[in-house]
């Protein structure tokens, strides 16, 4: 893996909690914490994007059961 240097500028208050969960053992450095947010982010937006297609989908099969659909969220 090819690393790249960044830097990342952040406010007092966050880098005290970047620090805090140094210190609290989650991470072993900034980096580390950095790209552990990347990687949730990354995969939060792969969960997004399949929730989306999986929507969309849905409404291309052309299949719509309102009443079903309001009944199992309890709005009747």
């Amino acid at each position: 893996m090819t690393a790249i240097r960044k830097t990342v500028t952040l406010t007092k208050q966050q880098d005290q909690w970047v620090k805090a969960q140094i210190s609290a053992g989650r991470f072993t450095n900034d980096s580390e914490y950095i790209r552990d947010l990347v990687r949730r982010d990354q995969e939060r937006h792969t969960s997004a994007l399949g929730l989306r297609q999986a929507v969309q989908d849905g409404l291309d099969s052309g299949i719509y059961d309102g009443d079903a659909f309001e009944d199992a969220r309890g709005w009747t």
